[in-house]
């Protein structure tokens, strides 16, 4: 099944929601900033993603910009900083059995539905 892991608040996360309705498929909403993501789930997310954890930082957030911006960490710390901040993960981001992507566009989503 797939899982669209959704910020309500976000109009990008929103369209790709409404993709995701339109296209007919079964899926699962996760709003993560209300739960987030473990350790181990993220980490499976990126490698589904294909993605380093700092490809799937939102870099236009007030809290990057203002704690982060020119600070380079491993991948791990980048990891815990993703689980504490949520907020900073890319979205929406689409998951399906062995592949994930980011539906901004809304058609990087097509993909995943055949």
């Amino acid at each position: 099944m797939l899982r669209i892991y959704h910020n309500p608040q976000c109009k990008k996360s929103r369209a790709g929601l409404q993709y995701m309705k339109e296209s007919g498929q079964d899926f699962e909403v996760v709003e993560y900033l209300k739960n987030p993501l473990t350790e181990k789930e993220l980490e499976k997310l990126l490698v589904k993603l294909n993605f380093k954890p700092a490809d799937l930082l939102r870099t236009q957030e007030d809290y990057y910009k203002k704690n982060l911006k020119g600070k380079n960490f491993e991948d791990h710390e980048w990891i815990k900083i993703l689980i504490q901040n949520p907020k900073l993960m890319s979205r929406p981001v689409v998951e399906g059995v062995y592949k994930a992507v980011i539906g901004d566009p809304v058609e990087n989503i097509a993909p995943l539905l055949t």
